[in-house]
């Protein structure tokens, strides 16, 4: 029996001491590793330029989600803390009709204490809040690498993906954020 036979049986048919047939290259010609053609300074530039307003794009889209939800999810605290600061009398002293029948010191101290307290907890609640919409809709996968700008030929992210940042394929239900 010739070697090429012993190579066609399998893994399972071959000793352990045998030799590992080494896996085959890729036949993709987008996975392999093949030298490409940059662009010219002025079109690199021009690139650049697109690349990084596409990206600073994406990075303020994901600081306004944060911000909204972060917001949404602290206004409990935000309100608690604000009533608190705002009777107390040596801090504001409003002249508000709340302020003087329902908050005194005492109670405006135990307000500004549990804010403070409550805030921890909703910090991490709106954290895993914003990774999990962040990951279901892909909202990473938007930054576009800067090898875009200086090779000609490569695809964008979310062109592969099937949308823009990935948004047109369906919901991933395993999705979990662990905090």
């Amino acid at each position: 029996m010739s070697r090429q036979d012993t190579e066609d049986f399998g893994a399972e048919n071959l000793s352990d001491k045998s030799q590992m047939i080494p896996s085959l290259p890729p036949y993709d010609m987008d996975d392999q590793l093949l030298p490409r053609e940059p662009r010219s300074a002025w079109c690199c530039l021009a690139w650049t330029l697109v690349v990084v307003t596409m990206n600073s794009l994406v990075f303020f889209m994901n600081l306004l989600l944060m911000f909204v939800i972060f917001t949404i999810v602290l206004l409990p605290t935000i309100v608690v803390v604000y009533f608190g600061f705002q009777c107390h009398s040596r801090v504001l002293h409003s002249a508000a009709r709340y302020c003087k029948s329902i908050l005194d010191d005492n109670s405006s101290s135990a307000l500004i204490i549990l804010g403070f307290i409550i805030m921890s907890p909703l910090i991490v609640v709106a954290m895993a809040i914003y990774c999990s919409l962040a990951r279901r809709l892909h909202l990473f996968m938007c930054f576009q690498p800067y090898s875009r700008a200086v090779y000609k030929g490569v695809k964008w992210r979310w062109y592969e993906e099937g949308g823009l940042c990935s948004c047109a394929k369906g919901w991933n239900t395993q999705v979990k954020a662990w905090v």
